[in-house]
């Protein structure tokens, strides 16, 4: 049982738990239900209905882990921060336009050189981008605290920080099936079970960095992606003869 603080637990239970309700009443249940709703009245996972940016049903954007192939290419978006700094990765498999989101970074209060290091031990050969503005930095300071991280042994670019077009870009590719995150991402999925918009319609800008790192790397992260090098004449394993390797 998770605990929230001393004095207090949180428990997830789904209608599983509940011993009155018989499948009948279930499947009658789940087909009134929104699929964006489905999860959280069966399952018991948090969900903010109306108010969710991605109102998709969660089983549709998560995979189990799965070796990523060498010769797809790879990169990171990244948001930093002092309170958080996050980190994540995606594959793109060219054949289906697919892209999976495999690995995740996440912690705060650390100096840039502790987060270089856990980053780099992801594959210090993959590119990653970076929005210099966000979390309401100058351009200035954030083009400065970028360079801090390139001169650390990062290679990163800038991203298109167009919040409502990189949204857009992110929705269509899970309606459509093209972008995955691995169910060990839990961080990842903590955020988008909550990320919400206000009675305004703004984006409401806590317990985000995994959406923002996920929206830079959906909206620029695709066009760095770099393929996993290998020595001369080395063919990765698992890509002798298969020509969309490219070797």
């Amino acid at each position: 049982m998770p605990e929230i603080s001393q004095s207090r637990y949180m428990v997830q239970a789904g209608w599983d738990d509940v011993p009155h309700l018989d499948e009948k009443t279930k499947r009658e249940l789940l087909a009134s239900y929104p699929e964006h709703e489905r999860d959280a009245r069966t399952k018991g996972v948090p969900s903010l209905g109306s108010g969710a940016i991605y109102p998709i049903e969660e089983e549709a954007i998560t995979c189990a882990p799965f070796q990523i192939p060498a010769y797809w290419p790879r990169a990171y978006g990244l948001d930093v921060g002092w309170k958080k700094t996050a980190a994540l990765w995606g594959a793109m498999d060219r054949e289906t336009d697919t892209l999976y989101c495999y690995t995740e970074y996440y912690r705060g209060h650390a100096e840039p050189a502790v987060h270089v290091q856990a980053i780099m031990t992801r594959g210090a050969w993959i590119p990653g981008v970076i929005d210099p503005a966000s979390r309401g930095r100058a351009q200035a300071d954030g083009t400065q605290l970028m360079q801090i991280y390139t001169d650390l042994g990062l290679t990163l670019s800038g991203a298109d920080n167009a919040v409502e077009a990189g949204l857009y870009d992110v929705f269509v590719r899970m309606s459509t099936g093209r972008l995955k995150i691995f169910r060990t991402c839990q961080n990842t999925l903590n955020e988008w079970r909550i990320y919400r918009r206000n009675d305004k319609g703004a984006v409401v800008k806590e317990n985000d960095h995994l959406m923002d790192a996920l929206r830079y790397l959906t909206r620029s992260g695709l066009r760095v992606a770099a393929q996993q090098p290998v020595p001369s004449g080395i063919l990765p394993q698992g890509c002798i003869g298969d020509r969309r390797a490219g070797y």
